[in-house]
């Protein structure tokens, strides 16, 4: 039998707060070991031009941007692994935790930045103009439908959040709303209604899109299977969905304490869980940024933390 790998620092996943938690722990001699996922560099690289990340100026491919960070990492000794974790163990130390092909490696710290996934439709057209229209955030890719119109998918509070966004920049926001009323709180639903060019289409669902090269427009249906039901397209720039992210948290909830979505719960202010020793960075962790910046800080400081918690072991 294989002998178990011993490690200082285990980081799980990549992207913004994994290669950040990777160059900091790398840099203070911990000889980190990242096991980077199914995809490396997280939701960024299924974005297109990053322009609201401090340093590129002139903005930066997502899929570009990740690569600089793994780099980085690389470049301070931070030993790159493909593969995923799919069980931990950590009611004991060191924490044990398995690869994918069955290895076991036993680690003294592990940051957790497995990030969060957005929900989709599933509609083939969602994967055909990834990039080229479609988006999961209004904050990362709103700015370039200035003066645009672009719809909405979505009913609750962080739909109603989108569209408000979105409104700031756009000529006309489509809120595309499945049920015949909106599920966000009054507050959020009467800031929606006194937006003067967000339009609400009640009982609408998307079929598919369109367009050339890039969305041009959504196939909806009204009333879907009811007797009055209308399908017809309407005509958009950007389609922007908002029914939810899921965090990729399910290998540790027996452990760990999370939130009713599956958000992994922090000590308040930290990225530390309940359980000394392992940290929580990024968006596995944060039901409300969910921003590349705010990835990367947080990777920063479970890093930092790890290593302060290793010196008290020592």
């Amino acid at each position: 039998m294989e002998k178990r790998e011993h490690v200082r620092c285990l980081i799980v996943g990549s992207g913004p707060a994994g290669y950040t938690a990777a160059i900091y722990a790398a840099r203070a001699n911990l000889a980190p070991v990242e096991y980077c996922g199914l995809q490396p560099g997280g939701q960024l690289t299924q974005t297109t031009t990053v322009e609201n990340f401090p340093g590129y100026p002139d903005g930066v491919e997502g899929t570009q941007m990740m690569d600089d960070l793994r780099r980085q990492a690389a470049n301070f000794g931070t030993d790159l692994r493909d593969g995923v974790i799919v069980k931990a163990d950590l009611g004991s130390r060191p924490f044990v935790l398995t690869t994918d092909d069955g290895k076991e490696i036993e680690a003294d710290t592990v940051i957790i930045a497995t990030g969060a996934s957005a929900k989709y439709l599933g509609l083939e057209d969602e994967k055909k103009y990834n990039g080229l229209g479609v988006s999961a955030c209004a904050t990362c890719d709103g700015f370039f439908y200035r003066k645009r119109t672009v719809a909405v998918v979505g009913g609750g509070d962080t739909a109603c959040e989108e569209a408000i966004y979105l409104a700031g920049l756009a000529k006309k926001v489509y809120m595309i709303v499945r049920k015949p009323y909106l599920r966000a709180s009054d507050v959020m639903r009467r800031r929606v209604e006194k937006t003067d060019n967000i339009e609400i289409l009640y009982e609408h669902n998307t079929l598919g899109l369109y367009g050339e090269n890039g969305v041009e427009g959504a196939h909806v249906v009204k009333r879907k299977g009811e007797p009055d039901e209308e399908r017809y397209d309407l005509p958009i720039d950007g389609f922007f969905l908002a029914i939810g992210h899921k965090p990729n948290s399910d290998v540790f909830k027996e452990w760990l304490e999370t939130d009713e979505t599956g958000y992994i719960k922090t000590i308040e202010g930290t990225p530390r869980t309940k359980i000394a020793g392992v940290f929580a960075a990024g968006d596995v962790a944060d039901p409300h940024y969910r921003q590349a910046i705010t990835a990367a800080a947080s990777g920063c400081k479970a890093a930092i933390e790890a290593d302060r918690y290793l010196q008290t072991l020592e």
